[in-house]
């Protein structure tokens, strides 16, 4: 079993910073795939970025240039950097950990990811 804690949501205003944690109960060696999502009221969970157990990074078209995921030092901690927050990146922001082969296939697939993170919201206001 494999436990994720999110933490750094926040409100800020358009144009601002805000840097994510997600912490790891496991080292992320031993998972595929570490991924950030975020969820909105009404819609379904969509894949942000991920990072592969190799450091391999990847980013959905929406966050490019502006979202930076990275693993920390010890190896247990997953970061997702945000710059240039619009109004539409907020939402609730999960971390979630793939442990299977499906999700080479979809790394931001949200039904590749077996194990998740309470969530922490994030609120870009203009």
């Amino acid at each position: 079993q494999i436990q994720l804690a999110e933490s750094g949501g926040g409100s800020v205003q358009v144009g601002g910073s805000l840097k994510l944690s997600c912490e790891v109960s496991t080292k992320i060696v031993d998972t595929n795939y570490i991924g950030w999502f975020r969820q909105t009221p009404g819609n379904e969970r969509e894949g942000v970025a991920s990072i592969r157990s190799d450091g391999a990074t990847g980013y959905a078209d929406s966050v490019k240039g502006r979202f930076t995921i990275s693993e920390g030092n010890y190896r247990r901690t997953v970061y997702l950097q945000m710059n240039n927050l619009k109004p539409k990146d907020s939402g609730v922001y999960y971390c979630a950990a793939c442990v299977t082969v499906r999700c080479y296939s979809s790394p931001r697939g949200s039904d590749r990811y077996s194990y998740w993170g309470q969530g922490t919201q994030v609120t870009v206001s203009s």
